[in-house]
């Protein structure tokens, strides 16, 4: 009730703000009725209280915020980082519908839970299942975990030993599925030590009863869409993690990803009887030629083909990467040498059968191919030069072949090896 501009209208500004619509408000006025309460959280304030307000759940009101937005902040600024590498930018503000949205309402009175199903069918288009035990919420749970649950304090009906609401929510923050999901607990009015504990413990809001039916939907809105924001947010994280792993060109693994894959798989089976992993390296024949005859972008293309017909040729398990250029590595878990010649001929023979479509017309393209595997306490360095030497011999034996590797032979004159230390040089 402030002169010029009251509180409903100042919050409402700070929301449309993209810089600053993240930041909590909390109300606080003399203002006491339902509708004012209704007024101030579809301005879009995270609570509403009433003067006085009890400290102990204010308090605890505002530790919970803060670490909500804690956790927004870090979600945007690696969003940040991620986008400086390409990644597609998040809205700066929740939108959208939040209808096809799964909420679930664990109260073991039906007719309760069933008047709060329907004022969100009918208010926000959100259709809520119910529980109303806590076993049979996390039952569900595991199968389809919801974005929302709206769970009472005490969950029973009026003949039967409640259940603790809280001991439900400390169970969902603790599944994998629910985690993440926006945690809604019903609690008596003026029960504030169990607010402030059920805010301390995760929960990340409340109603108290009766329920107001406006005020659940407002408060329901709220959430689901703070929630999809910081989905949206994950997902970017994931997306840049994934950019940092992969080639932007083909879509399969970098050469960084396929190093420390490499590495720490053969230092977990190092001790252990073959076959452990077997190597296969393999060069595009000619490539250069491609590149000067008929420019890079046809050369681009080339790589995405043979990069498609590789992981065509391979096991769903085995690791593909390129290692840079044209020079791919595969790793194929627990294949023998025979196995894995067998493999890389496959990927041999489909490459030279048909040739590359590309926009420069059909071209006849060829690969040659290293085999080495795993010897029982043998290191990555030493498969991958002894997977190295035999794609030299397969090189210098007229191309367009596979050759193995000489379990013997780990210090042979290496063209892959050579061109890996040009890559390195480049780097540093």
């Amino acid at each position: 009730m402030m002169p010029g501009m009251d509180g409903f209208e100042c919050c409402s500004l700070l929301k449309a703000d993209p810089d600053l619509a993240m930041i909590p408000v909390v109300m606080i006025t003399a203002l006491d009725q339902p509708s004012d309460r209704l007024k101030g959280l579809e301005a879009g304030a995270d609570d509403f209280l009433t003067k006085p307000p009890n400290e102990l759940a204010l308090f605890a009101r505002v530790r919970s915020l803060v670490r909500v937005k804690m956790m927004i902040d870090e979600l945007r600024l690696r969003d940040e980082t991620h986008r400086d590498f390409g990644a597609l930018e998040v809205e700066p503000i929740p939108s959208g519908p939040i209808n096809d949205a799964r909420v679930m309402i664990v109260d073991g009175r039906p007719e309760r839970a069933q008047r709060m199903a329907d004022a969100l069918a009918q208010r926000i288009g959100v259709t809520a299942t119910i529980a109303s035990t806590g076993r049979e919420a996390l039952s569900a749970s595991v199968a389809a975990p919801a974005d929302a649950y709206v769970i009472a304090g005490r969950i029973g009906r009026r003949d039967e030993k409640p259940e603790d609401g809280l001991r439900l929510c400390t169970a969902l923050r603790s599944q994998p599925g629910t985690r993440q999901s926006s945690l809604i607990l019903t609690v008596d009015e003026g029960d504030h030590e169990r607010v402030a504990e059920a805010l301390d413990f995760g929960v990340d809001d409340y109603l108290t009863r009766p329920v107001d039916e406006s005020e659940l939907t407002a408060r329901m809105r709220g959430q689901l869409r703070r929630k999809r924001y910081a989905d949206r947010l994950r997902d970017s994280m994931r997306s840049g993690l994934r950019m940092a792993m992969t080639d932007s060109l083909t879509g399969l693994y970098n050469r960084r990803y396929a190093d420390q894959h490499l590495s720490r798989h053969v230092a977990e089976r190092s001790e252990q009887p073959a076959p452990a992993v077997a190597l296969a390296v393999l060069d595009i024949d000619h490539f250069k030629a491609v590149n000067d005859t008929h420019g890079h972008a046809i050369g681009d293309e080339v790589l995405v083909e043979f990069s498609k017909r590789l992981k065509q040729e391979l096991r769903g398990v085995d690791l593909v990467a390129r290692y840079g250029g044209e020079e791919f590595l595969a790793a194929l878990p627990a294949a023998r040498i025979d196995d894995a010649v067998r493999a890389a001929d496959r990927v041999r023979q489909s490459v030279e059968r048909a040739p590359f479509e590309t926009s420069a017309g059909p071209l006849s393209i060829t690969v040659s191919v290293g085999v080495a595997a795993m010897e029982q306490g043998e290191s990555a360095p030493s498969l991958l030069r002894r997977a190295d030497a035999a794609l030299y011999s397969a090189k210098r034996g007229g191309r367009n072949r596979v050759s193995p590797a000489d379990p013997a032979d780990t210090q042979a004159p290496s063209a892959w090896g050579a061109v890996r230390r040009r890559q390195e040089a480049t780097a540093h």
